[in-house]
């Protein structure tokens, strides 16, 4: 696996880390939430501006929402108590089966 894949997966948790921020945010807003949610987002792209030199535009950006955008579906349902229908569960497994066959099949 090249470093910039490493970086991409490394992005991912700091995007979740930052949707998560921004219901920080909501909940409690103040200097310390927005200024993590302002911090998270710049890491955020940077790590995936840097990927992007390596991993198509697209493979990338799909991968970075894809599996970020199921990450914090989990995180809602287990701290948040969103639903946890047996169709979000297999649409977000949609999500990650798209993102492996995006790994695997990029150049």
């Amino acid at each position: 696996m090249s470093i910039y894949w490493i970086v991409l997966f490394a992005a991912v948790f700091v995007e979740i880390a930052w949707a998560l921020s921004m219901k920080w945010v909501q909940m409690a807003p103040g200097w310390l939430s927005i200024g993590t949610a302002a911090a998270l987002t710049a890491l955020n792209m940077t790590m995936l501006s840097y990927a992007m030199r390596g991993i198509p535009v697209g493979t990338a950006y799909a991968v970075w929402t894809g599996l970020g955008a199921a990450g914090v579906t989990l995180f809602g349902v287990l701290w948040f108590h969103d639903p946890a229908t047996w169709t979000r569960v297999v649409f977000v497994g949609l999500i990650i089966a798209g993102v492996i066959g995006l790994k695997y099949t990029s150049a």
